[in-house]
C-alpha cells in the first residue's frame, strides 16, 4: 500500500459533517457523538420530513428504529449531534464530509438491474465542490463499487479552486437491529486511503473508543471492494443454507440439525446458518448485483455468474416458499384471508427494503389472495409503497387486497393460513391456541422463519409447515 504524502496535515477534527440522515448516517453518527463530545456532529439532509422526524422531541418517533439509538441521540441532541437541512452551511463549517447517501440499483440505462445507480453520490461531491472554501477531508459511507472514489475526486479537484480534497473510503459493515452494539463494539473499523494525514486523522475520531489494532488501512479499492465482498460471503452463506433447506424437506433431514452439525465445526462456524424464507435488506442483493456487474465490466463471466447464483437461489426460496403455501391451500388462494406476521427484512428494525415479504405478499396478490399484515414496527404506508414500487398492479387494487393492522390477532381472525415473514421475538409469545379458534379450518401455519415449535403447534390443531423440516 503505497501512501502519498497528504496535501491536508492530519487534522484535528472539530466538526464533521454527515450528508445522508438515513439507516447509515443516523446511528453512525450518533455514535460518534457520543465518543466525541468534543466534536459537533451535524446530520444534514434534503429531506425536511426526515430531519423534523430525528429532531422530534418524543425519541420513539425518529425515523429509524434501532435498539439504543433513541437514548444516544437524547443525550446528545442539541449538545453536540445536530440534525439539518442546511447542507452547504454544514459542508462548509466541516473539516470532514461523511457522504451517506442511497447508492440503489440502477433502474434504466446501461448496467440497469446491477450496476450502482451513483447519482446521488455525484450530486453530493458537486455540492461539495461548489460549497467548499476550505480544505475537507471527504469518506465515502455509502456502499459503493470499486473505484467509485477516482470519481468523486475527479469531480473535487476539476473545481477550479484551491481548495484541497483527500477522499477516504471508510465502509460501515452494521447489521441493521443491532447496528448500535455493531457501532460501539466493531470487529473492525475499515479506513481506505491515499493519504496517510487524512487516515489517521479519521482513525483518531475512532479511536477514541475502538483499538487501534482494530482500525485497518489500506488502498481506497481494497477498501471499496471489501464491503461488497463481505457481505456477498454472507449472503453466500444463508443461499447455501438455504438450498440445502430444500433438499431436507425431500430426504426428511432437518435443516436445524444439519446447520448445527456444520456450525460446530470451527472452520465453517455458526453464524448466517440459519434458513429461511430468504434474505433481504437493502445491501445483500444490491452488493452481489454490484460484483456482478463489475466482473462482467472485466469480462470475468465466471466469475460473474458464480456471485449471481447466491440472487437466484435467494429469489427461488422466496418463490418456492409462495408456492407451497398456495399448493397445499388447495391450489388456489383467490379471495382467502392470509394473515402475515411481519414484513421488516428481519427483527428489530423497521426496514422492509428487499424483504422477503413483499416479493412472498406479491405472488400471493397475483392469485388474487387477500392479505391482512401485522408487523410492530412497520406502518401501513410503508407495505402500501413496498408494493406499489414493484408496479406490479395499481395502487387501488394494493390498498384493497392488502390491510396493515395494529393487532396481530386482528390480523390473523378468519384467515385461511398464517405466513410467518419476520423472525419477531413477539410472535414466539403469542396465545396460538387463540389464534387457531379463530381461524378458518383448516387452520394452516407457513413458518418462514422456523421460530415456532411445530408439536406445539400441532397439538394445538395447526397444520404446521416450516423451512426445510
Amino acid at each position: 500500500m503505497v501512501l502519498e504524502t497528504s496535501i491536508i496535515q492530519k487534522m484535528k477534527v472539530t466538526k464533521i459533517c454527515c450528508i445522508g440522515a438515513g439507516y447509515v448516517g443516523g446511528p453512525t453518527m450518533a455514535v460518534i457523538a457520543k465518543k466525541n463530545p468534543h466534536i459537533k456532529v451535524t446530520i444534514v439532509d434534503i429531506n425536511q420530513a426526515r430531519i423534523d422526524a430525528w429532531n422530534d422531541s418524543d425519541v420513539s418517533k425518529l425515523p429509524i428504529y434501532e435498539p439504543g439509538l433513541a437514548e444516544i441521540v437524547k443525550e446528545t441532541r442539541g449538545k453536540n449531534l445536530f440534525f439539518s437541512t442546511e447542507i452547504d452551511k454544514a459542508i462548509n463549517e466541516s473539516e470532514m464530509i461523511f457522504i451517506s447517501v442511497n447508492t440503489p440499483t440502477k433502474t434504466y440505462g446501461k448496467g440497469k438491474g446491477m450496476a450502482a445507480d451513483l447519482k446521488y453520490v455525484e450530486l453530493c461531491a458537486r455540492n461539495i465542490a461548489d460549497v467548499a472554501k476550505t480544505d475537507k477531508i471527504v469518506v465515502e459511507k455509502s456502499t459503493l463499487p470499486v473505484r467509485t472514489a477516482q470519481a468523486i475526486k475527479s469531480i473535487l479537484d476539476n473545481t477550479g479552486s484551491d481548495v484541497k480534497f483527500d477522499i477516504l473510503s471508510n465502509p460501515e459493515f452494521l447489521a441493521e437491529g443491532t447496528a448500535i452494539q455493531d457501532l460501539l463494539n466493531p470487529d473492525r473499523v475499515l479506513i481506505g486511503g491515499e493519504s496517510e494525514d487524512a487516515i489517521e486523522s479519521l482513525a483518531s475520531v475512532y479511536g477514541s473508543w475502538v483499538p487501534q489494532e482494530q482500525i485497518l488501512r489500506t488502498n481506497v479499492w481494497s477498501s471499496e471492494l471489501s464491503k461488497l465482498t463481505a457481505n456477498a460471503f454472507l449472503a453466500q452463506r444463508i443461499s447455501s443454507i438455504n438450498a440445502i433447506s430444500e433438499l431436507c424437506e425431500k430426504t426428511e433431514a432437518d435443516v436445524d440439525e444439519v446447520a448445527k452439525a456444520i456450525g460446530m465445526d470451527t472452520r465453517i462456524g455458526s453464524k448466517f446458518l440459519k434458513s429461511s424464507v430468504g434474505f433481504g435488506g437493502s445491501c445483500f442483493q444490491k452488493d452481489i448485483l454490484n460484483l456482478v456487474y463489475i466482473a462482467r465490466s472485466y469480462n470475468l463471466h465466471e466469475v460473474a455468474d458464480y456471485w449471481e447464483q447466491v440472487i437466484i437461489l435467494n429469489d427461488h426460496q422466496k418463490r418456492r416458499f409462495a408456492d407451497n403455501l398456495i399448493s397445499t391451500l388447495y391450489n388456489t388462494v383467490s379471495g382467502k384471508k392470509i394473515g402475515f406476521l411481519g414484513w421488516a427484512f428481519k427483527k428489530d428494525t423497521n426496514d422492509t427494503r428487499e424483504s422477503a415479504a413483499i416479493y412472498v405478499a406479491d405472488h400471493l396478490l397475483n392469485e388474487q389472495a387477500n392479505i391482512a399484515v401485522y408487523d410492530p414496527k412497520v406502518s401501513n404506508e410503508k407495505i402500501q409503497s413496498d408494493l406499489n414500487y414493484l408496479n406490479t398492479r395499481s395502487e387501488e387494487e394494493n390498498r384493497n387486497l392488502v390491510q396493515a393492522t395494529n393487532d396481530p390477532y386482528e390480523a390473523l381472525k378468519d384467515a385461511h393460513a398464517v405466513a410467518i415473514m419476520t423472525e419477531w421475538d413477539e410472535f414466539k409469545t403469542y396465545d396460538w391456541k387463540k389464534i387457531y379458534n379463530e381461524m378458518k379450518k383448516p387452520a394452516f401455519i407457513f413458518d418462514g422463519r422456523n421460530i415456532l415449535d411445530k408439536s406445539e403447534m400441532e397439538k394445538i390443531g395447526f397444520e404446521y409447515s416450516s423451512i426445510g423440516k
